[in-house]
């Protein structure tokens, strides 16, 4: 169904949305397992179980309006989660892989952000007062959740990363190199 109308457009950012959350409840899981750091392995089971909610509320929209959701793959959330798998396969488990969890995890709320944002504009557009209620607080965890993960950063993930052997902060990859 091509999108025409504004009420179209909804429905299709909707059904995009449903389907990058149901690929989140997947890919979570296994997020935790590749985690070491326990505060990680926390906050993705923590997500896990708000994700759950927010499939919820997708459906609970869909009732309201009465809507029928497009049988649609979020492609965005499709390459994030790819992204994910391919730091599990290629980075061993530990300090480093733990950074490199938390940024593909920010990556993966600032697209849920973006979407329910848009979403909540759309709804306000529309007078679907009911719905954008249930989008804002969907919102509100993803932005909960991005912060977690700020925090989870700044408080000494990255730091142990760092620390790592061959990890030099602040070096220039644009420095000359010394000839000994």
């Amino acid at each position: 169904m091509p999108v025409k109308t504004l009420e179209d457009l909804f429905i299709h950012e909707l059904s995009d949305i449903y389907s990058a959350e149901k690929q989140l409840t997947k890919a979570l899981p296994r997020l935790a397992r590749a985690a070491q750091n326990p505060d990680l392995q926390t906050a993705f089971t923590t997500h896990l179980e708000e994700t759950h909610g927010q499939v919820e509320r997708i459906d609970q929209i869909v009732e309201l309006r009465n809507l029928k959701l497009k049988r649609i793959k979020c492609a965005a959330m499709e390459g994030l989660v790819e992204e994910g798998k391919e730091v599990i396969e290629e980075i061993e488990k530990g300090p480093v892989r733990d950074a490199a969890l938390i940024g593909g995890a920010q990556k993966v709320e600032h697209y849920e952000i973006a979407s329910y944002g848009t979403l909540c504009e759309i709804g306000k557009q529309l007078g679907y007062t009911d719905a954008v209620k249930l989008l804002k607080e969907t919102l509100a965890e993803e932005k909960a959740t991005d912060e977690k993960l700020t925090l989870l950063a700044e408080s000494g993930a990255n730091a142990k990363a760092a620390a790592i052997a061959g990890s030099t902060p602040f070096s220039n990859p644009f420095a000359p190199i010394q000839a000994n």
